[in-house]
């Protein structure tokens, strides 16, 4: 019986238990309402706005000072909507990447979340799980854990039934499998005593947000810088302290690019939040930034590229020489499966040792399993790799069977060499017809005192078991995919090269003529080795050494490199990769916990998903921080500008005015483009380098540009007014009306730096025509309702002074449709 005879508990056992010790958790409270008060007085607008409010009040100017507070309230709510959103988004996707571990409960297993389990359980761990709870070893096989998370010692430590039998919560298993008593949860635990947290994961910021704090700390710096400037200006020329500060505020606020690190945040959240919806687990918000960069994509063959559905196809029988399918076994046949069988796990979790367990049950008349018990076990190990276990029963009779590469297989077992070249003949044979072929071996040991290394044991060479792992049927699409998108595809796998070879062929795989394995690999120089990663696409008998030089050697070529895995094996190279990725089905534990993206279902094609994403997530943040600069420009320039020059009138607009900019430029660029579609070129495009940002001269420079046409287009307008002698009011109108109109206009331009407005006006986003729908409704509220005009300090204009100044603010932007033309016919 796979529970080793063990019952569980019961659904009341279970539901008392939890009564009496709670659930498995460490309740850590946080005051959430004072991390909000506190992030709420760290933000700089928010201060330069209490400071103006302050500041109308004590002047007298109540009106003003009201409209600061409603503008702190609306900037808040804004703020609170965007983090929830996001805090939705983050939390939704912690709820999915929560842990699960199988227990026994009445007689059978299943597999529960971990908070779910009770003292009382018994709970089965095996290679590659994180311990859930503390517990006692009921049943072991070849059981091994790293407990370097509570002693520091990253060897790994034996554990049986008998010496030294506790296991604890958060420790790793690194072989074998057991069946454990939990005794403690939660806070009980040992890990719970010492008050450490598996979830305290340090997030480390990524290159793009180091990039914006820097960019925003500077804009801040030189915001500050010209405050004392203009507060400096306009006190010495009226002398009145309160104004020249208020107009200092002006400038200091329309300087603030607040709404970037607001929009990167909500970029990363809900971008990893529609990746959940495809089900693509994120636990690293970085890796959405990264998969844009993707160059390279390492991925594994079996249950990656195939199916991972072993079934057991063909016998090769030695001495006899046999080649049959199962349904022909005879008994030379059954005692290879019986053999085949004995060398796999008592409890097997490896699909090749399902399959010879389901065949074994099939074919034999009597079930020997339970009589035998596991005295010794030699786990995988060797170049190729091999295992062999010892059973004994009660009469004392042994049974040593060995199984694993048939290389290995060949080298351990007594043959001369013309019956290794013919079993080595009949392997490739298998191997080259796509089969995943091992050898199996029998051997007798008398006493206990069994040698230090199975391949000092001498096998009789029973033959080789061939199991067939059909390719996905999608995955020739999907890799042709990756190749238009620029990325080159590199296989690499434990495999031999024949089977690989024969998969490659089927898939359409590029580059299937060239291949290198893990030995040769290991031969290499470094420069060698560099040259090599980038041409050869195909790597066989992997381990996890050859996996790491791989990958390291890409990344020393400046490839940012994706690596799929799913075993313990793959745990040092999925956390060297730029983005680890692990399956969601077959992919161990430890294999989750250091990757940085889950595929729910194992489908490869998800990862083209997967990268469409990052780079339309990339794609739109650049449009919303290049659209946040091009219009921060003209704001910091018309205040600006006239102050310095000294004309006519030198404060045309008032910290009310900037904020009412401000509240319309914030959900444009955060609410617009985060929902923009993906661009119709976007996956034909080569990766863009990971060392690319938006903060160079190069991609600043359309957004300075476009800014100081936006500037242009307004002190055009300033000059007219002032030279057509219109007052004051006026004149901030025209000026307002021009920015207005400019604002909803480079909305729609930068839709797209490539494709036309009028192609960009057919794509899918909804809130386009809202935000613009309301904010030309309430500009148009502002200037029709007397009490709204009169506070500020706007004028109804006549259709003249209108047309002439949407005519203008819409020409400082629409030229740049003509450099796009120019774009699209080079």
């Amino acid at each position: 019986s796979l529970t080793h005879g063990i019952t569980g508990l019961t659904t009341p056992q279970v539901l008392e238990a939890r009564r009496l010790h709670g659930r498995n958790e460490v309740v850590r409270k946080k005051n959430r309402f004072l991390a909000t008060v506190k992030s709420f007085f760290r933000d700089p607008m928010i201060i330069l706005l209490l400071v103006a409010a302050f500041l109308y009040l004590i002047s007298g100017e109540v009106s003003n000072a009201i409209f600061m507070i409603f503008a702190i309230v609306l900037v808040t709510s804004i703020s609170f909507y965007q983090e929830s959103r996001s805090r939705n988004a983050l939390a939704a996707l912690k709820s999915l990447t929560q842990p699960t571990c199988q227990v026994i409960r009445d007689g059978a297993t299943v597999e529960i979340k971990r908070e779910e389990i009770v003292v009382g359980d018994f709970m089965i761990v095996d290679e590659g799980s994180s311990v859930p709870a503390d517990g006692i070893v009921a049943h072991a096989n070849d059981f091994s854990v790293n407990e370097s998370i509570l002693t520091g010692e990253s060897m790994p430590v034996s554990k049986t039934k008998g010496e030294n039998k506790e296991v604890f919560q958060g420790t790793t298993v690194t072989g074998g499998l057991a069946i454990c008593e939990v005794t403690a949860i939660g806070a009980m635990t040992a890990l719970g005593k010492i008050g450490k947290s598996l979830e305290a994961i340090e997030e480390v910021p990524t290159p793009l947000q180091k990039q914006i704090s820097n960019f925003v700390k500077k804009m801040a710096l030189a915001g500050a810088i010209i405050f004392i400037i203009v507060w400096g200006i306009n006190f010495f020329t009226s002398g009145a302290i309160l104004a020249s500060l208020l107009k200092a505020l002006t400038l200091a606020m329309s300087i603030l690019p607040e709404e970037i690190p607001v929009a990167f945040t909500t970029f990363m959240a809900l971008g990893s939040w529609r990746l959940m919806k495809l089900g693509i687990i994120v636990k690293r918000i970085n890796a959405v930034e990264t998969l844009g960069s993707a160059s390279v994509l390492c991925t594994d063959k079996t249950g990656t590229i195939t199916e991972n559905r072993m079934t057991l196809a063909k016998i090769f029988t030695w001495p006899g020489q046999r080649l049959i399918s199962l349904e022909e076994a005879t008994d030379d046949e059954r005692e290879l499966i019986t053999a085949g069988m004995w060398a796999s796990e008592p409890i097997p979790f490896d699909p090749m040792e399902i399959a010879l367990h389901s065949a074994y049950a099939t074919f034999i008349k009597v079930d020997e399993r339970k009589n035998y018990h596991m005295v010794h076990e030699y786990p995988l190990g060797g170049r190729p790799p091999m295992m062999t276990h010892i059973f004994e029963n009660t009469s004392g009779r042994r049974l040593v069977a060995a199984k694993g590469a048939p290389e290995a297989m060949i080298r351990a077992s007594e043959l001369s060499a013309k019956e290794q070249n013919i079993i080595s003949a009949s392997f490739q044979a298998l191997a080259t017809a796509g089969f995943r072929v091992l050898g199996v071996g029998i051997t007798e040991v008398l006493g206990n005192n069994f040698p230090a290394s199975q391949q000092e044991l001498k096998f009789r060479f029973m033959g080789l078991v061939a199991f067939y792992d059909p390719p996905k049927q999608n995955i020739s699409t999907v890799f042709e995919s990756f190749y238009k998108a620029g990325i080159a595809v590199k296989i690499i796998t434990g495999d031999n090269s024949a089977t690989t070879a024969t998969i490659a062929k089927q898939i359409n795989f590029r580059g299937s003529e060239k291949m290198m394995d893990g030995e040769d690999l290991l031969k290499l120089s470094d420069a060698a080795l560099k040259a090599a990663v980038m041409e050869v696409n195909i790597f066989t008998r992997m381990f996890p050494d050859a996996k790491l030089k791989i990958l390291n050697a890409l990344k020393a070529n400046d490839q940012i490199v994706a690596m799929t895995g799913d075993g313990v094996n793959d745990g040092p190279a999925l956390k060297a990769a730029h983005i680890g990725i692990a399956m969601g089905k077959k992919g161990t534990e430890m294999a989750k916990e250091v990757s940085s993206l889950i595929l729910t279902d194992d489908d490869l094609g998800k990862l083209v998903d997967a990268v469409a994403a990052g780079r339309r997530i990339y794609s739109n943040l650049k449009k919303a921080i290049q659209y946040i600069i091009s219009i921060h420009i003209p704001i910091i320039l018309t205040v600006f500008i006239p102050l310095v020059l000294g004309w006519r009138y030198p404060n045309i607009f008032s910290p009310i005015h900037v904020i009412f900019l401000e509240l319309i430029m914030g959900p444009t660029c955060s609410i617009i483009y985060e929902n923009e579609p993906i661009e119709k070129n976007t996956m034909v495009q080569k990766p863009r380098p990971f060392t690319t940002t938006f903060f160079n001269m190069r991609e600043l420079s359309t957004s300075i540009v476009q800014g100081l046409a936006i500037t242009l287009g307004t002190l055009l307008v300033y000059r007219f007014a002032t030279s057509h002698l219109y007052n004051e009011d006026v004149t901030r109108t025209m000026v307002f009306i021009t920015l207005i109109a400019a604002n909803v206009l480079l909305t729609l331009v930068n839709r797209s730096f490539y494709f036309s407005i009028f192609s960009t006006l057919r794509y899918r986003n909804g809130l386009v025509p809202l935000i613009i729908l309301i904010t030309i409704a309430v500009t148009t509220l502002i200037l029709a309702i007397p009490a709204f005009t009169q506070f500020f300090r706007f004028e109804m204009l006549t259709w003249h002074q209108l047309v002439f100044s949407i005519t203008v603010g819409s020409l400082s932007v629409i030229w740049f449709e003509i450099v796009k033309a120019c774009k699209r016919r080079m």
